[in-house]
């Protein structure tokens, strides 16, 4: 059954000029009064890996949202601006029809049918792909990435461990065949020996399926080792990007989010100046 995911082990990547994800200077506001997002604009590139750093509460998860349609579900729209995947407007569509196009979101917390097995929760997310003609090829495919996965085929999802759950999900996901998946805090409650893992695997899909990905993650670290490309976010706008190389040295990043200070030494982050920071990048 291998030979069904050997097209995968190419490097399938192509350089492109064309975003496969555009956020255009949207706005989000909840119960039709609660301004979260102000403006934001991003880019994703077809095969790119973009993180979205940030604090809790600068507005990330709700970005994902935005583009996946879930924004819907929690009394919020889109007020100003648009998102356009391809020459696809996305922010008039439902998340039915975002999932159907091959925009795919793994939600925070890893959220999972839990009375039912690893095998039947993927099967699940084949559903969405050609009304799931292809999940026995699929199912393969998911397997090459999480080897793990297929021992634990039939045991029943609530019985996993945090780890075992997050690569369920991801796979899941990519029972879809997702064109961009989006990954919001993939590393929540993970060891870090497990956060390495996941991350080689979701490296390894990005670059074997030429899918692109948009990372929430808190783990400044493992996002930009992770990432070709990031974005900081504060209080609802972006306040800083440039190319995840560039990020990793920025004397500000390395402060506020690795708590490193000049000489390379760890910080406490209650040395960190949170205010000044964040007054000169929104200055």
């Amino acid at each position: 059954m291998m030979e069904a995911v050997a097209p995968a082990l190419t490097d399938v990547r192509k350089p492109s000029t064309s975003p496969v994800l555009q956020v255009n200077n949207i706005e989000v506001v909840y119960n039709s009064v609660i301004l979260v997002l102000r403006g934001v604009s991003l880019t994703v590139q077809p095969g790119q890996v973009v993180s979205l750093l940030g604090p809790n509460g600068a507005g990330k998860s709700t970005t994902l949202k935005s583009v996946s349609g879930l924004l819907r579900a929690e009394v919020g729209e889109v007020t100003r601006g648009n998102i356009m995947f391809g020459d696809l407007r996305l922010d008039t569509l439902s998340a039915e029809e975002i999932v159907r196009h091959g925009v795919l979101q793994v939600i925070e917390g890893r959220p999972m049918f839990r009375h039912l097995t690893v095998e039947e929760n993927l099967r699940v997310g084949g559903m969405v792909y050609k009304n799931g003609s292809h999940i026995k090829d699929d199912l393969e495919r998911v397997f090459h990435y999480f080897p793990r996965l297929r021992d634990l085929r039939k045991r029943v999802s609530g019985y996993l461990s945090g780890g075992e759950g997050q690569m369920m999900v991801i796979g899941r996901a990519l029972m879809g065949h997702p064109k961009l998946i989006m990954l919001d805090e993939p590393s929540l409650g993970l060891a870090p020996m497990m956060v390495e893992e996941i991350f080689r695997i979701v490296r390894e899909i990005n670059r074997h399926e030429g899918v692109s990905v948009l990372l929430v993650e808190q783990n400044a670290r493992a996002a930009l080792a992770l990432a070709d490309y990031g974005y900081v976010m504060e209080n609802g706008r972006i306040v800083l990007d440039g190319p995840a190389e560039q990020l990793r040295e920025n004397e500000d990043i390395k402060e506020f989010y690795l708590g490193l200070d000049q000489s390379g030494e760890r910080k406490s982050y209650r040395e960190v100046k949170h205010y000044k920071r964040r007054k000169r990048w929104l200055g």
